[in-house]
């Protein structure tokens, strides 16, 4: 198996070989740049690394690693017009550089250019991985409006958000590892399994998100720390705060989330502080660490060798040592 940094030099080398050199221009130049913005392009290289993992030519998964990654782009333009968001991996965002309407079309073009991409296999291989995107990205979609729908809502559970952040972020990094034991062939079982190891990681990636974007280290978190909290968004942090809160707590956590003042610095002061006063925080950590377990739990059900097990373990490892 490739070390993580060649699968990245791989996806690289092949989206700079990828030109889009279509017309009109103003549909696929907005294509061009978002794609050409980079990022970490995690979900293509988990996509390569789960083909070998299966005893495949991660080459052989490239056409289906670029899906998944026009795809998660596509869900970016879109979601940066919903969010109004100005900037995107430190650039204009679609929508900005341009216009909402050529955001919207350049989008919904790379949906259908992401399902393109799978026809280069053959029909069996095709059909299988049309089945789990077609899946998977009316999961996200589901999981987008869950996000907005508990905007305007005081009563969301611990069990409603995760399910939120499982379908708008998690399926896609479980999709993206089953795409490749697909391409793989490898059995059912194996796919199954990898598809939860990811879905897992998926997880506990994003409750670290939510974790970092309060106490993360803002030369190392690469976004404004304390986002959500000038956002007011009811994060796991926020949900499990109000649930150990005592009443003076509570009351003050729901004052904080419902002002927006000019300078928010006193704002995440105070709830940060809320959130390590009621144990908030730790009982993130803690669950972040149980989904990380929960992934390593099933590499048990996995027919590798034991080396490439102890690599998507170290994988799944260094994924949750991000900098706090």
């Amino acid at each position: 198996m490739h070390a993580i940094a060649q699968y990245q030099d791989l996806v690289s080398a092949h989206f700079n070989s990828l030109t889009f050199q279509k017309e009109p221009n103003n549909l696929y130049e907005p294509i061009r740049y978002i794609l050409s913005l980079g990022g970490k392009r995690l979900r293509p290289v988990l996509t390569l690394m789960a083909t070998e993992v299966f005893d495949a030519d991660c080459q052989k998964a490239l056409a289906a690693a670029t899906a998944v990654e026009v795809f998660h782009n596509f869900s970016l333009i879109h979601d940066d017009i919903m969010d109004d968001a100005p900037l995107r991996r430190g650039n204009e965002t679609v929508h900005e550089k341009w216009n909402i309407n050529t955001g919207i079309l350049s989008g919904d073009a790379m949906l259908i250019l992401a399902y393109q991409f799978f026809e280069s296999y053959e029909p069996a291989v095709f059909q299988e991985l049309a089945k789990l995107f077609s899946k998977t990205a009316l999961e996200v979609c589901e999981g987008q409006q869950y996000d907005v729908d508990f905007e305007t809502r005081d009563d969301v559970t611990i069990a409603e958000y995760l399910k939120m952040i499982e379908y708008k972020t998690a399926v896609l990094v479980g999709a993206a590892m089953k795409m490749g034991a697909i391409v793989a062939q490898t059995s059912e079982e194996n796919a199954n399994a990898i598809y939860d190891f990811g879905l897992n990681l998926g997880i506990a990636f994003q409750l670290q998100d939510d974790y970092l974007d309060a106490f993360g280290d803002p030369e190392t978190f690469g976004k404004q720390v304390g986002g959500d909290i000038i956002e007011n968004k009811k994060t796991y942090l926020y949900l499990k705060a109000m649930e150990f809160a005592k009443p003076d707590e509570k009351e003050q956590l729901l004052h904080l989330f419902s002002i927006q003042p000019n300078d928010n610095t006193d704002k995440i002061d105070s709830v940060k502080e809320i959130f390590n006063q009621t144990g908030a925080s730790e009982t993130t950590q803690t669950a972040i660490q149980d989904y990380t377990f929960k992934a390593f739990e099933t590499l048990e059900k996995m027919q590798i060798e034991e080396d490439k097990k102890t690599i998507l373990k170290a994988f799944g490892e260094n994924l949750m040592k991000r900098n706090v």
